[in-house]
């Protein structure tokens, strides 16, 4: 039971992180997010986040970044969960930017470290598979 809580905790994690996206705020899009947050690149290279600031800030040079790249939308697919102990997973997803046609701009897949926090799911690190 415990992991299909997990599975559908990290799909609304999932869900809402598509949603808060749309907004191109990264202190909108923080709030999933625990402090320290460890971002993990695909070139190896990683940032940690000490502060609820630093983490709204990463984010939201990310979003800039692919506004101007001519993202509007993003959508995940693929999610793949794995229950660790009673309160935490392991999560992986394909992440698809869309231009405002809702056509592909780029591509890649990423894993998380979630944690439940209440009632909810949030990211403590994330590592970038490659593009």
């Amino acid at each position: 039971m415990l992991a299909f809580n997990l599975q559908r905790s990290a799909e609304i994690f999932f869900d809402d992180f598509d949603t808060a996206f749309a907004t191109f705020d990264g202190t909108v899009i923080a709030t999933r997010y625990l402090k320290p947050y460890l971002a993990i690149r695909s070139n190896g290279t990683s940032e940690c986040f000490s502060t609820n600031i630093a983490i709204a800030e990463y984010f939201q040079r990310i979003v800039a970044n692919y506004r101007r790249l001519g993202c509007r939308y993003c959508r995940h697919k693929d999610l793949n969960v794995l229950a660790v102990g009673s309160s935490a997973a392991f999560a992986s997803v394909t992440w698809e930017l869309l231009d405002s046609d809702k056509k592909m701009l780029l591509s890649w897949s990423e894993s998380y470290n979630l944690v439940l926090c209440g009632s909810t799911l949030k990211a403590c690190a994330s590592m970038d598979h490659g593009r």
